[in-house]
């Protein structure tokens, strides 16, 4: 049976770059070849602009962003669209109530909404998802 996770965008952009690779990022890149994660809709818009930033800084050339945007476009990664209505007025309360930027509840919400864990490197995010009891996704296990 497939393992459905949520999958933040700190985690899929440390694949990117050789100098933010970590075990934590393997493993779930590993969980990936039998299992799925899903994404918020802002996701894209996410990972185009670290790519963005990445080449102004002389980090990643074109093809380099090019090559990587095709890597992750095979992988199982399902972006989960939503009604523009209820991520303003939900969000902005659910983000308020738990410290978190926008970009980063709408990962969090996810999870909850799906009942699956989230894998993320972000520390604000992992202190909410404690304090919701939302699971962590630990590479080939899940902790509470």
């Amino acid at each position: 049976m497939s393992e459905y996770f949520v999958v933040d965008n700190s985690v899929v952009m440390s694949w990117c770059f050789k100098d933010e690779t970590n075990q934590y990022a393997d493993s779930v890149l590993d969980c990936l070849s039998e299992g799925t994660a899903f994404v918020p809709s802002i996701w894209p818009l996410e990972v185009v602009n670290v790519l963005l930033e990445a080449e102004r800084k002389k980090r990643l050339s074109e093809a380099d962003s090019v090559r990587f945007i095709t890597l992750i476009s095979q992988l199982p990664i399902i972006v989960e669209h939503e009604r523009p209505e209820r991520i303003m007025k939900d969000l902005l309360a659910f983000a308020r109530s738990n410290d978190l930027s926008s970009y980063d509840a709408s990962y969090l919400d996810l999870s909850m909404r799906k009942g699956i864990p989230i894998a993320t490197l972000d520390t604000r995010l992992i202190e909410a998802a404690k304090k919701t009891d939302i699971p962590i996704l630990m590479g080939e296990k899940n902790s509470r």
